[in-house]
């Protein structure tokens, strides 16, 4: 390993510790970074088609797990019919993209199509079941599929409750992949369901079409589970994308915690920045290092504690004798470093294009172990940070691979 390669090292690490015992992060030079992050790493795009209260928001809220009103002071105009919502607003993950008003007048999807044709990656389309007239929608699909046959297209059909006799309730288990559908399902909504489908089959193209159901409520309207169908929408979004947004989203059964999901989501934001801006440590050391002191100072936010130079520096102390001495080891040598239980693991992870996009993403899943620690009063175990380093930072390659240009998906 070169020299320069150590030396590369040795001022990431100070840069890193001088950024983070700064009183104040650079905010001019944090701004120019996400800038040039966001350029180098378009945002994926899910467009959004359907008529009002056809349930848009529903699944925005229930895939982003943010609130109703947080999406609706979110979604921002970028066309005269349609809005854009990125999720998280400062280092977004996903960008949804809503159409507004269709069937309330004309729509012309040429200015929307000319918005989405570079950066669409998937096109969604909301029914409401009971609502047999989707006149619009089909002819908007029909134009957007004659225009692009390799899109991918999901059918998402909601408000089945809608359609329930008086006093029915969801059934469980869902039982809406079935072909044809199962007798336990109500007539009615039977019949408006399978309408809507058979009104697509002559959709042109040769991307798949699927079909989901789900009915997604508020707890206070009273329907068990109030998320009904998402594992089948987020199965049926995973198989039509490569961009394993659950797992970025933090949608995850182990990520039930709301202080984790909250972290989650900005921890992968900030690593894709991290990514877009190039591996550390070279051109962009600086900036990449803004970036990390920023996620740390928001993460810091989320479990409420403070973030002093005290603080800063037990979290430093705790880094740099168990993670940065790591480091050291492996740019010294690939071969030694093999030999190493703990970086042999890793062996070859921080050089790749990804490095500092996985290991921010690490760097942050460690800090949430020592905030709530902290948090609960308990002791911080060194041997553990570097465990959940190294896990993270395997984990955080994985996610990267589906976003970064040139990536294997």
């Amino acid at each position: 390993m070169k020299i320069t390669d150590l030396k590369n090292l040795t001022d990431y690490w100070k840069q890193l510790q001088t950024v983070l015992l700064s009183p104040k992060i650079d905010e001019t030079m944090l701004e120019t970074s996400l800038r040039t992050a966001r350029a180098k790493l378009p945002v994926p795009v899910i467009w959004l088609i359907g008529k009002t209260q056809s349930g848009k928001t529903s699944i925005v809220r229930a895939l982003t797990g943010s609130e109703a009103a947080q999406i609706g002071n979110g979604f921002q105009p970028c066309t005269r019919r349609s809005e854009f919502y990125d999720y998280p607003s400062d280092v977004p993950v996903i960008r949804f993209l809503d159409t507004r008003g269709l069937g309330e007048v004309a729509y012309d999807p040429a200015e929307d199509l000319r918005y989405c044709e570079s950066q669409a990656h998937l096109l969604v389309a909301v029914m409401k079941a009971a609502d047999t007239n989707q006149t619009a929608v089909l002819d908007v699909l029909h134009t957007l599929r004659e225009r692009h046959p390799e899109w991918p297209v999901l059918v998402v059909q909601t408000h089945l409750h809608e359609l329930y006799p008086g006093g029915g309730r969801h059934i469980l288990p869902w039982p809406y992949d079935e072909d044809p559908l199962p007798q336990v399902v109500p007539a009615d909504l039977q019949r408006t369901l399978l309408a809507q489908r058979m009104a697509l089959k002559s959709l042109p193209g040769f991307a798949p079409v699927r079909w989901v159901a789900v009915d997604l409520t508020l707890p206070e309207d009273g329907f068990d589970p109030s998320d009904y169908g998402l594992n089948a929408l987020w199965q049926a979004i995973e198989s039509l994308s490569s961009l394993g947004l659950q797992q970025q989203l933090g949608g995850m059964q182990e990520i039930q915690d709301l202080y984790a999901r909250a972290a989650h989501q900005q921890i992968t934001g900030y690593s894709l920045i991290a990514a877009g801006l190039g591996s550390f440590p070279v051109v962009d050391l600086v900036a990449v290092t803004i970036v990390q002191a920023k996620l740390l100072r928001t993460l810091a936010d989320i479990y409420g504690q403070s973030w002093d130079r005290g603080v800063v520096a037990e979290f430093l102390g705790l880094i740099g004798a168990g993670i940065a001495s790591g480091y050291a080891m492996r740019f010294l040598s690939r071969a030694i470093v093999k030999l190493i239980p703990f970086w042999g693991q890793a062996a070859g992870m921080l050089w790749s294009a990804s490095a500092s996009g996985a290991s921010t993403y690490a760097l942050g899943k460690t800090a949430v172990y020592f905030f709530v620690r902290r948090k609960n009063g308990l002791n911080i175990d060194a041997e553990a940070v570097r465990r959940i380093f190294e896990e993270e930072l395997k984990y955080g390659s994985e996610i990267l691979k589906h976003r970064l240009p040139g990536k294997s998906k």
